[in-house]
């Protein structure tokens, strides 16, 4: 068959595929240019991408009769994982067809950066048990922004920062913040606690009714979820007669459903 006749196929999903070697499947070379995963990564960014997509780009190359997409799912497949995937013995990476030792040393390489990323930011992700400090985080990110941007500061059991997701910008009262984003980031970041974070770009930090209302929403949502809204901090300016630059909706006493 004429490989410009073969249709694209569809981005893969994480999970089975048919076997290397299967007559007609397309190779990356077959696809369209905008569909290949680096290109995918370069335009939309590694997040876009599902897990056999960023495998594909450290496999490089597949095999006779099979893409790297299709070496990647067979991985997927047959370590179940991720987490299995990278406690596999190189070895035992190396005897999939398509994979070999070079690019199971590749694969191993990549995996093992990955757990040092980790503890490393283990080691050095800071303690956000204050508003004080959460403020200090998040202060200078916001003193550019010309509209209210919501942020959520995610944290781990130790009060200590996982990451920072924005979830919206606008202004609270005419911008919808949905309890379903901000937890749907929470279950991905494996959270157990969210700070929530917003800036007045007027400089006067004082909560809005609109402001009251999304912090008392998510903490009845952060309830359900058994995940706890510690505090919803809104950043300012400091002025003469407001040495402050943030205010914190718990210590005002607003932390109440």
């Amino acid at each position: 068959m004429n490989p410009a006749a073969i249709p694209s196929a569809p981005r893969p999903a994480d999970g089975p595929c048919a076997s290397p070697g299967e007559p007609g499947a397309p190779r990356m070379k077959d696809m369209p240019a905008a569909e290949r995963p680096r290109e995918r990564l370069a335009r939309h960014g590694a997040d876009r991408l599902s897990n056999a997509e960023l495998l594909a780009i450290l496999l490089r190359t597949g095999t006779a009769g099979a893409s790297a997409l299709d070496v990647a799912q067979v991985l997927l497949s047959r370590f179940q994982s991720l987490d299995g995937l990278a406690r596999a013995p190189l070895s035992e990476l190396g005897s999939v067809r398509g994979v070999g030792r070079d690019k199971a040393v590749a694969l191993k390489s990549a995996f093992t950066l990955a757990l040092r990323l980790a503890e490393e930011t283990r080691e050095t992700a800071p303690v956000l048990d204050t508003p004080a400090r959460v403020a200090d985080l998040l202060r200078e990110a916001n003193r550019q922004y010309e509209v209210e941007h919501f942020q959520v500061v995610f944290l781990n059991t130790r009060r200590q920062l996982i990451r920072v997701a924005s979830i919206s910008q606008g202004t609270l009262d005419t911008l919808l913040v949905h309890p379903r984003e901000v937890f749907k980031a929470a279950i991905h970041a494996s959270a157990s606690a969210l700070v929530l974070v917003h800036n007045h770009p007027s400089g006067d930090p004082a909560p809005s009714e609109a402001d009251i209302q999304v912090t008392r929403d998510l903490i009845r949502a952060g309830q359900l979820l058994k995940i706890e809204v510690l505090d919803h901090v809104i950043l300012g300016r400091r002025a003469p007669d407001r040495p402050v630059d943030y205010v914190s909706l718990r210590e005002l006493g607003y932390f109440y459903t």
